[in-house]
């Protein structure tokens, strides 16, 4: 199931505090003009490769499941902490980055430096030095279920902390037996840690539902019809919390006495809806996909038919409306699907991509109707084919003229074609990684575009082969283009580049294996 939910309700995540378009400050603008320099180039300076997931979080690189963490903020990557070798079951499965907020103040020194949310195959959740790799706290969630993926509920305050689906013993499911609890979310304010309390998502409540997941205080829970449905997690949790608990402190439930947070009693489960809670909308859409954003609040989905997907309808929250022109559907034909998001720079605007174009589309009052909206063209960035008159005609050995009889498909690997749209808070841009099939060998690029205008303003060649077939990540982080590829057998490879005034002088570029 997709869900994305781009902002549902206040206090509003970090990326959508304003109303208008973030401005770069000062020092940020200066090194957006150093960027579009001709003289500045991007150099692989680091290539490295592991046999275990690479994951990149603001200038940290980690290998072995977060085991080590490398700096790629110096001009060469540099290993900042290696944490001892773990078994499988205390390996980290999933972690957050957590950075100290201006202004806040805290009892302990190191609180004020960034920590990793760690969460471990055996059900502790972890918070460690960011620098240094030590562990500076631990809580330990239960033994009733296996929790495995953390995420933000409101992004850099409070954290969720989901359990795998419940899916009943092979036994109880050949017997027609089904579990009643689908899954457990497990909420936590950071710094100090401090518990909300453990939800049970249970079937008896919702139906037959297939996921649950919370953003932004709100409960969304997904059916596989196609519905979506989305409830106030803080009115559940003062209509159903059965008690308060405290980290660290005595509690006695169901006939057990132990301290909350600690081996072997965990946090019980104090949150059990036994009614079902106000409902605050719902939705049908194919696949269970679904986006809140824009200014005022829209909602993007498509009609929960199969001939339906591509179409997207772009529909006022308030009471269901569809905008002017909000049905959306991109001209083209192709393998992979384009896809749609409300944009993550507060503008309230909306990014369509497809194979050949970015069209970067505004949400604007209709003119004497301040009551509905409209949906327009801000700008289109377009992928760079050479139309060929002769493009359908192709000439035999012997010299005859032959007429090709179809046509090539819009992601067709020999033609330029979008991978990855990005937006880069800091300097107010939008990354574009296009992809060409040249010969065997697949080649990309990283283009830089003016956020507001959409003028390309630099392109980064990628030196490594860009293969379509596999798993592509590309950040951009100031100074830094950081590309982690996962290739068959559970191969990954992580190519860094730095950004360099160009001298003509060249540089040795670093292998290494982790």
């Amino acid at each position: 199931m997709l869900l994305v939910l781009s902002f549902l309700c206040l206090p509003v995540n970090s990326l959508s505090k304003r109303r208008s378009p973030i401005k770069p400050k000062r020092e940020d603008r200066i090194e957006n003009l150093y960027l579009s320099n001709e003289s500045t180039k991007f150099k692989n300076v680091w290539t490295t490769h592991s046999k275990s997931p690479i994951a990149y979080e603001r200038g940290r690189i980690y290998f072995d499941n977060y085991r080590c963490c490398v700096s790629s903020i110096a001009s060469k990557p540099r290993k900042l902490y290696e944490m001892p070798k773990c078994s499988k079951s205390e390996k980290i499965e999933d972690a957050l980055l957590w950075e100290c907020p201006v202004g806040e103040i805290f009892s302990n020194t190191s609180d004020y430096k960034s920590s990793l949310i760690a969460l471990t195959a055996h059900n502790w959740l972890l918070r460690i030095s960011a620098t240094t790799g030590k562990i500076l706290e631990k809580i330990y969630l239960s033994s009733y279920c296996k929790f495995r993926y953390l995420s933000w509920d409101t992004p850099q305050e409070v954290i969720a902390v989901k359990s795998a689906q419940n899916k009943g013993s092979a036994v109880a499911r050949q017997a027609g037996i089904q579990q009643p609890v689908l899954l457990y979310l497990a909420v936590f304010r950071v710094l100090p840690f401090s518990l909300v309390g453990i939800l049970e998502i249970n079937k008896k409540i919702f139906g037959n539902i297939t996921d649950a997941t919370l953003s932004h205080g709100i409960l969304i829970v997904m059916y596989s019809s196609g519905l979506v449905r989305l409830y106030s997690f803080q009115a559940i949790t003062e209509q159903f919390m059965q008690q308060k608990l405290d980290l660290g402190c005595a509690c006695r439930w169901g006939g057990t006495t132990g301290t909350v947070g600690e081996a072997p009693f965990g946090i019980p489960c104090n949150i059990k809806i036994t009614d079902t809670p106000p409902l605050l909308f719902e939705v049908s859409s194919l696949e269970s996909a679904f986006q809140i954003g824009g200014h005022p609040w829209h909602y993007i989905i498509t009609p929960n038919k199969k001939k339906q997907k591509g179409v997207f309808h772009i529909c006022a929250l308030k009471d269901n409306s569809l905008a002017k022109n909000g049905i959306q559907e991109m001209e083209c034909c192709s393998l992979e699907s384009d896809w749609i998001y409300f944009h993550p720079d507060a503008s309230g605007r909306i990014i369509h991509v497809g194979p050949n174009q970015v069209k970067v589309l505004k949400l604007s009052e209709i003119e004497n109707n301040s009551s509905r909206h409209q949906i327009s063209e801000d700008f289109v960035i377009l992928a760079n084919r050479e139309k060929n008159k002769n493009e359908n005609l192709t000439v035999t050995a012997s010299g005859r003229v032959v007429k090709k009889t179809f046509n090539l498909l819009d992601d067709d690997p020999e033609q330029e074609t979008f991978k990855i749209v990005d937006y880069e808070d800091e300097l107010d841009l939008l990354s574009v990684v296009a992809v060409t099939q040249i010969d065997a060998e697949g080649k990309a690029h990283l283009d830089f575009h003016c956020n507001e205008y959409g003028t390309l303003l630099k392109s980064i060649p990628l030196v490594e082969s860009w293969d379509v077939t596999y798993s592509h990540e590309v950040y951009f982080d100031r100074d830094l283009v950081l590309h982690i590829e996962q290739k068959p057998n559970r191969v990954f490879s992580c190519y860094v580049y730095q950004m360099i005034c160009d001298t003509g002088e060249e540089e040795e570029t670093i292998n290494r294996s982790c």
